[in-house]
């Protein structure tokens, strides 16, 4: 189970662990054959990736593949094959002799991060400015709306979903949808820092610099939508360095 390393709280992880078991519909560990064993692998990796980002398995938390499996009610091959996925997006460290553990933040991560979404968020929200209809506003409008309901620290699982909500509707504005697909796996250590950041420091910020960059959208202007987007996007680095000083075991 959970070693020295684990943080405080793993009675709490260990109970996500065994909601995700319930959530799975895995209540036995049949044998299973590798159309089954790949399908039951990638539930596995999406829930614990799910779990690695929302902070519900905190930074330095023991992953045993014996404890995974009874949790999932699987063999230990499924999880080791999500281990290997999760480790190969830093997720996860699997060190040899001592076991896996739960990655801390790596600070060196998240300016590349910043910089790959800079880049491809910075095309988008340009072309969004170009070509976006009335219509494409009314979806934006909709998206902050559902975000102000959402912005206290009681809703964040909700104002995070509709975050991600709007960034995608700017890549549907431009119709390059294809982009998100590339931005995913790209942000997920910004992901990681602002599920952390939100509820303590609040989503009053994040909202403001939606409004802006809608506006500069809704004005056809790429310039200052560009702008916009920089700056929200940047806006991330000082949250995270309040937060380190907090939080000293969550980073490496």
């Amino acid at each position: 189970m959970c070693n020295s390393k684990c943080s405080v709280g793993d009675g709490e992880e260990n109970r996500h662990l065994a909601e995700s078991r319930t959530k799975l519909g895995v209540t036995t560990r049949p044998r299973l054959h590798r159309r089954e064993r790949a399908t039951s692998a990638n539930a596995i990796y999406r829930d614990l990736q799910q779990q690695i980002v929302k902070m519900s398995l905190k930074p330095g938390t023991a992953l045993g593949e014996q404890m995974l499996a009874d949790q999932y009610g699987v063999s230990r091959t499924p999880v080791r094959e999500a281990v290997i996925r999760l480790s190969e997006e830093r997720l996860v460290d699997v060190l040899p002799q001592q076991g896996t553990f739960v990655s801390r933040l790596d600070l060196a991560l998240i300016p590349e991060a910043v910089v790959i979404r800079q880049a491809l968020e910075g095309a988008t929200v340009q072309e969004a400015a170009r070509i976006g209809t009335a219509g494409d506003i009314e979806v934006l409008d909709d998206i902050i709306a559902e975000q102000t309901r959402y912005r206290d620290r009681s809703h964040v699982d909700r104002f995070m979903a509709s975050d991600e909500a709007f960034h995608e509707a700017i890549a549907a504005m431009a119709k390059l949808r294809g982009v998100w697909s590339y931005l995913r796996p790209a942000k997920i250590h910004i992901d990681r820092a602002r599920w952390l950041t939100v509820p303590f420091l609040g989503a009053t910020q994040a909202l403001a610099e939606h409004k802006i960059i809608r506006d500069a959208i809704a004005a056809h202007d790429p310039a200052a939508a560009l702008g916009a987007m920089r700056t929200h996007l940047q806006a991330v680095l000082p949250d995270i360095s309040s937060l380190q000083s907090q939080f000293p075991d969550y980073f490496v």
